[in-house]
C-alpha cells in the first residue's frame, strides 16, 4: 500500500499540491519547474503503484518541456502563470504524444498523435503535460482501474476518475476532467478537490463535439489554480463554436461574499446518507453565522418551484445523452464486439428503444428547465447544495456481481441539474464524513464562471468547514 493511502481526510487540515504559490521562487532561482516536476514524478512513483491513476505517463517529453519552461522564467519570459505546470489529460482527450485509448478495450493500442484544443492550449501557455488519467469507459459509468487515494477500496467517481485521483493524491496540481452528468463535479467531491464544471461551450472541445452536455473542465486543489488553468485554455482555445469562451480576469477572481444563497435539496436528498445531510446542515449553520441569508423549498415558493422544475434532471440529461450516443456505440459494438462493456451495451439498449419524438421530446422539457433557472436565479446570488449524496462508496471490481453493480462510480444524482442547465458549477470541498471527502457545490447562471467562482473562494477561505464520524 502507498505511503498515504491511510490518510484521514480532514478539510481543516489537508493541503494539497498548488502551483501558483510556487511561482516566485522560479523567478528568483530558489526553485524550478524543472524540480517542481521531478517532485510530481517522485510522488507518482510512489503512489500509482495503488491508485493507479495513469494509463499513459511521458516523462521524458515532460522533463524536456519543464527544462525549457525553466530557461524562460530564469529569463523572466513565462508563456504565462502555468508556464511548467504540470498536468495530467483525461484519457478521452487526445494528444500527440501519449495514446488516446478511452478506457475501453477496443481503443487498446490507439494512438492518433493529435492535440484536442485544450491539450494545445496548455502547452501553448507552457504548461508541462505529464499523463493521460484513467476515463470510465468513453466517458460512461464502467469504470476502470483507480482507486480512491484516501481508501484504495473506494471509487474514486467517475468518469473523470484519474483526474480527480491524482490530483487528490498530490501527483500534479492540476488535472483536465469532462462532463456530460457529472463526470467532474462527483469525482471532485469524492476527492475532496475544487473542480470547475464550465457554462456549456465555455471551454473549446475540440473533437469531443459529439454530444450536447458535455464540457471541459480542471480539477485543483486550489481556486487559483483551478481557474489560471481554465482561463488560459479559454483565452487560447476558445469555446465551442457557436459559443461564447469563459470570460473572466487573467487571475483568480477575488473572494466575493454572497449576500443570498439558495440552499437546493433536488431528489438527491432521498439518496443521501444521515450524516451527509447532518453535516451539510452544520455546514449551513455556519454560512448562517457568517452573516448569509439563506432561503430553500422550506422558506421561499420560489424555490420550492425550481426544485420540482428539476426534479427530472436524471432523466432528462441521461437520456439526451444516451441518444447523442446511439450510433457510435452502435458501430462499436458491431465492430468490436465483446471489447465493450455490459454496461454500455444496456445503454445501447434503451437508446435504440428511444424515437426521434422522444429525444425532440426531452429537448423541450431541457429548454424549458433552462428557462426556469433564469427566472429562479434571480431569487439568489447563487444556488449551493451538495455534491455528492454521501462520501465515496466501496467498490470490488473483483466480486461476483461487479458487472451488475448500477453505479459503481458512485451516485451522479447531485450533479445533472448543472449539466441539463449547462450552468457553471464549483466544488468545494468543506466537509468531511468518517474521514472522507464530501464537497459541495456553488451553481450560477450560464456565463457567471468567474461569479461563481469568486463566491465559491469566499466560502473556502471564511467559512468553517466540517467533519463528522
Amino acid at each position: 500500500m502507498d505511503s498515504q493511502s491511510n490518510e484521514t481526510y480532514d478539510p481543516k487540515t489537508f493541503r494539497g499540491l498548488t502551483w501558483h504559490d510556487a511561482t516566485p521562487a522560479f523567478r528568483d532561482g530558489t526553485d524550478t519547474p524543472r524540480d517542481y516536476l521531478e517532485r510530481c514524478i517522485e510522488t507518482v512513483h510512489a503512489r500509482e503503484p495503488v491508485v493507479r491513476a495513469f494509463p499513459a505517463v511521458n516523462e521524458s517529453g515532460a522533463r524536456d518541456a519543464a527544462d525549457a519552461s525553466t530557461a524562460r522564467w530564469r529569463d523572466g519570459k513565462p508563456l504565462s502563470p502555468i508556464d511548467g505546470m504540470p498536468v495530467a489529460i483525461k484519457d478521452l482527450l487526445e494528444t500527440k504524444d501519449m495514446p488516446t485509448q478511452m478506457g475501453c478495450a477496443a481503443f487498446d493500442g490507439n494512438f492518433p498523435k493529435r492535440d484536442n484544443a485544450a491539450v494545445w492550449a496548455l502547452r501553448q501557455a507552457g504548461a508541462v503535460i505529464l499523463a493521460k488519467s484513467v476515463t470510465a469507459e468513453l466517458g460512461g459509468t464502467h469504470p476502470g482501474p483507480t482507486t480512491h487515494p484516501f481508501d484504495p477500496a473506494r471509487t474514486p467517481g467517475g468518469s473523470s476518475s484519474g483526474s480527480a485521483a491524482a490530483v487528490a493524491a498530490r501527483m500534479v496540481p492540476a488535472a483536465i476532467g469532462t462532463q456530460v452528468g457529472g463526470s467532474i463535479i462527483r469525482p471532485a467531491a469524492y476527492c475532496g478537490n475544487v473542480a470547475l464544471k464550465p457554462s456549456q461551450g465555455a471551454i473549446n472541445r475540440g473533437e469531443r463535439l459529439g454530444t450536447s452536455m458535455s464540457t471541459h473542465g480542471p480539477h485543483a486543489t486550489c481556486i487559483q489554480d483551478m481557474w489560471q488553468v481554465a482561463i488560459e485554455i479559454a483565452k487560447r482555445a476558445g469555446g465551442d463554436r457557436d459559443y461564447k469562451a469563459l470570460s473572466g480576469p487573467d487571475e483568480a477572481p477575488a473572494a466575493a461574499r454572497p449576500a443570498r444563497l439558495m440552499v437546493l435539496e433536488t431528489v438527491g436528498w432521498e439518496r443521501t446518507d444521515d450524516a451527509t445531510k447532518s453535516v451539510f446542515a452544520a455546514f449551513l449553520e455556519n454560512l448562517k453565522s457568517a452573516g448569509i441569508e439563506l432561503i430553500d423549498r422550506r422558506s421561499h415558493a420560489g424555490v420550492e418551484a425550481f426544485e420540482a422544475v428539476i426534479q427530472d434532471a436524471e432523466e432528462i440529461a441521461t437520456d439526451i445523452t444516451l441518444w447523442e450516443n446511439r450510433w457510435t456505440w452502435r458501430n462499436m459494438v458491431d465492430q468490436f464486439g465483446d471489447k465493450i462493456s455490459h454496461r454500455l451495451r444496456k445503454g445501447l439498449e434503451k437508446a435504440e428503444a428511444m424515437s426521434p419524438a422522444q429525444y425532440e421530446a426531452l429537448l423541450d422539457r431541457r429548454a424549458a428547465a433552462q428557462a426556469a433557472h433564469g427566472e429562479a436565479a434571480r431569487l439568489a446570488d447563487a444556488a449551493i447544495t451538495l455534491a455528492c449524496p454521501g462520501p465515496a462508496p466501496l467498490w470490488d471490481a473483483t466480486a461476483p456481481d461487479a458487472d451488475q453493480v448500477r453505479r459503481p462510480t458512485g451516485d451522479a444524482i447531485f450533479n445533472y441539474p448543472s449539466s441539463m442547465l449547462f450552468a457553471p458549477v464549483v466544488t468545494v470541498p468543506m466537509m468531511a464524513v468518517a474521514g472522507m471527502p464530501v464537497g459541495l457545490q456553488v451553481m450560477g447562471r450560464p456565463g457567471d464562471d468567474a461569479k461563481v467562482t469568486a463566491l465559491a473562494r469566499w466560502i473556502l477561505e471564511t467559512v468553517a468547514p466540517v467533519s463528522a464520524g
